[in-house]
């Protein structure tokens, strides 16, 4: 008898469903427990050192059970997220999720589809997501797009598409690289380091990038934009497109994008908008206007998990001539031939239209989102975001410990607090302070930035969750503890 005979096949399936049925009930019933409290915990903790070590243990060399890696996801993992779900949280741009998207995710994972091009309803639930966020946007309905992790790697499509544009497929490698050499980019000062990257990863060249000076808004000056275009083209070199900023992370200004899609018409440039949160002020009833120039531009990125509060991770870029965006990725291979019947005939080859072939259901959580909460819900919590921002001036406004740091453009609020003590760069070294104290106590996490050489704290309003009391007790405990930090300049006690 050969070992065919003798021994069983295995699988990874469970020996016992109901055990794993009730497992899977505990964790969701655990999860939902978890978003219910998040008030009572604090915003944001550092992993402890035993956590750490724990963390570090080598790969296990025999199974130890669900149940068992559940336990230490409880014990060793909950309870130190990022901190982006919490009411508190407006570091950076990050998104709160919800526990519908939760959910989708789950569902999403079970079916476990590879939403490439197939004969199946991942695909279709993909494109109807994509004409739904077109719609939502104003974006022409005839445009391609696709779902990737996030604006980064939007940014980087888009810009693929705008490279291949001005290149033609007949030049031989000579040709190409010689035009690659002299191909310009333009965008403002204020421009997300993404797009940095993806000139790299085009073949581009960071040295090929032109950032354009701001205004009082920290909007890019397009009379400098159009002098810079001129220079170049006199220089020899080719401008083939410009990137418009709608909400930078810095200060959640926004181009003119009206402005900047007409003089790509009069320069034949490609218009790219880097619309990572500040699409969404599309939705909004008091802004909605500061973007009416969206539907202008050629290409356009975005992210759903910052401000539509999808979980992590799912951003998307349109474009608006599909043929051009596909001619930018498509590929042929024999083992994926082109057919008209089976499983592989599907109508949407999404893989054709960016660099994954395996490609995640990202689509199921902004699919549910959308049924779940609908466009007025969403508009909603977008005015209420917009309206907690011009609270939180407002108070700052009236509060001479407190100083904006920029002009409120969309969601963004830089501020610091004050102190006519103190120097310019003591100042810095406080609002520094400040900042770690807030986040190591689990205050509050604000992220900070430098505007104009100065250190500015920065709160980023994306979150359902919080309320104006939030915003009231953030800025009680700035002023409460700014003047502690403050005394410590005359001890030896660093800033820092």
């Amino acid at each position: 008898m050969n070992e065919h005979e003798t021994k069983a096949d295995e699988t990874l399936d469970p020996a016992d469903w109901n055990e794993l049925r009730a497992l899977g009930h505990r964790m969701i019933d655990d999860m939902i427990d978890f978003l219910a409290r998040l008030r009572e915990r604090p915003v944001w903790r550092s992993v402890p050192e035993e956590v750490k070590q724990k963390l570090r243990e080598p790969l296990p060399e025999e199974p130890q059970g669900l149940d068992r890696a559940y336990l230490d996801f409880i014990e060793n993992v909950l309870p130190y997220p990022t901190g982006n779900l919490h009411p508190r949280f407006w570091g950076w741009v990050k998104g709160s999720g919800t526990v519908e998207g939760m959910l989708a995710e789950m569902l999403a994972a079970g079916m476990n589809c590879n939403v490439s091009g197939f004969d199946d309803a991942a695909t279709l639930v993909e494109r109807q997501a994509i004409d739904w966020l077109k719609q939502l946007l104003d974006y022409p309905i005839e445009a391609s797009g696709l779902f990737v992790s996030g604006a980064s790697m939007a940014n980087l499509i888009g810009l693929a598409v705008a490279r291949n544009t001005k290149t033609s497929r007949d030049m031989n490698a000579r040709e190409r690289s010689d035009l690659l050499g002299k191909m310009v980019v333009y965008g403002s000062q204020e421009m997300h380091a993404s797009i940095d990257k993806a000139m790299e990863l085009l073949g581009l060249g960071r040295s090929s990038l032109r950032r354009i000076a701001v205004n009082e808004r920290f909007e890019i000056d397009v009379s400098a934009l159009r002098s810079a275009i001129v220079e170049d083209r006199r220089r020899g070199l080719s401008p083939i497109a410009v990137v418009g900023n709608a909400g930078t992370v810095n200060t959640g200004a926004i181009d003119d994008l009206d402005a900047l899609a007409s003089l790509c018409e009069d320069e034949m440039l490609w218009l790219h908008v880097d619309g990572a949160f500040g699409v969404w002020a599309k939705l909004s009833t008091t802004d909605r206007e500061r973007v009416s120039g969206l539907s202008r531009a050629d290409s356009l990125a975005f992210d759903l998990h910052k401000w539509l509060f999808v979980p992590y991770e799912a951003g998307c870029c349109l474009v608006q001539k599909p043929d051009r965006h596909r001619e930018a990725f498509a590929f042929t291979a024999e083992y994926l031939p082109p057919v008209r019947r089976g499983p592989s005939a599907g109508g949407v080859p999404f893989a054709e239209f960016g660099p994954q072939l395996s490609r995640g259901f990202r689509a199921l959580k902004v699919w549910m989102t959308l049924k779940a909460f609908g466009r007025g819900r969403l508009a909603r919590m977008i005015d209420q975001n917009l309206g907690q921002a011009r609270y939180l001036c407002e108070r700052i406004d009236a509060d001479p410990r407190l100083e904006m740091m920029a002009p409120l453009s969309l969601n963004v609020v830089c501020f610091r607090f004050v102190d006519a003590a103190l120097s310019a760069g003591e100042l810095d070294r406080l609002n520094t302070a400040l900042l770690f104290e807030l986040q190591e106590d689990g205050v509050a996490v604000l992220s900070q930035t430098r505007l104009r050489g100065r250190v500015s704290l920065r709160a980023a309003i994306t979150n359902h969750r919080s309320r104006r009391e939030d915003f009231d007790h953030l800025l009680s405990q700035i002023v409460k503890r700014g003047p502690v930090i403050a005394a410590r300049r005359n001890q030896e006690i660093r800033f820092e």
